[in-house]
């Protein structure tokens, strides 16, 4: 399996797509499982600080991933989960202990279903998967993820994003459970000046060639 991670706007999704997609492998976006979560929690308007009602809300999740809807209890999240309400909570949600718990051993059951495939997040190559064949961890120039993002929500602009992206990198690289680094053995790729095609055809050309030539 290929994990990859990275701090928002690095480009993680659109390359783990794409990499699936050259390699016909399946792709599982772990971001997506906590935006539902704290989807979960806004609908049945919680808080997500809670950490009791969060976890009791990622343990009793309907979620149905494909490759372009995200289901949540039955509902079609997939936008939504993607809005400002759902980002700003996201990060309170996935520095919950139990809720990481719940979502990673989802994770692994999922891989485990399908015999491999490409994953991406925060925490999959240093917890998710260690054993992982080939760990990634993309990054870019801070101002340059702000604007992939302010690009992909149009009802923000650029200094909310900005400052938004600067405080999740704080909760996420310091927060006490799974916190967002990149693995000893991972090999960093920097997107900033790089097109996805670009980083896609690194990723591949890293992998063994039996592997490479699905």
């Amino acid at each position: 399996m290929i994990a990859i991670d990275g701090p928002a706007g690095s480009g993680k999704s659109t390359v783990a797509r794409a990499v699936a997609d050259r390699l016909a492998l399946p792709y599982l976006d772990t971001g997506a499982m906590y935006r539902s979560v704290a989807f979960t929690v806004l609908r049945a308007a919680g808080d997500p600080d809670d950490l009791e009602f969060s976890a009791n809300a990622a343990r009793s999740m309907e979620l149905n991933l494909s490759d372009d809807q995200v289901v949540v209890n039955g509902v079609d999240a997939t936008l939504q989960i993607r809005g400002p309400e759902v980002t700003r909570a996201v990060s309170a949600v996935a520095a919950n202990p139990l809720v990481r718990r719940e979502m990673v051993s989802r994770q692994r059951e999922w891989i485990e279903r399908r015999g491999g495939g490409v994953l991406e997040g925060r925490d999959i190559g240093t917890v998710v998967f260690p054993d992982a064949e080939l760990k990634v961890y993309l990054t870019a120039d801070e101002s340059v993820r702000a604007q992939r993002r302010a690009k992909e929500v149009t009802d923000l602009d650029y200094q909310t994003v900005a400052a938004d992206i600067t405080r999740r990198d704080t909760v996420d690289s310091t927060r006490d459970v799974a916190p967002l680094t990149e693995a000893d053995d991972a090999i960093i790729i920097d997107t900033t000046r790089l097109t996805v095609e670009e980083v896609v055809t690194r990723i591949v050309e890293l992998l063994p060639s039996s592997d490479a030539e699905q």
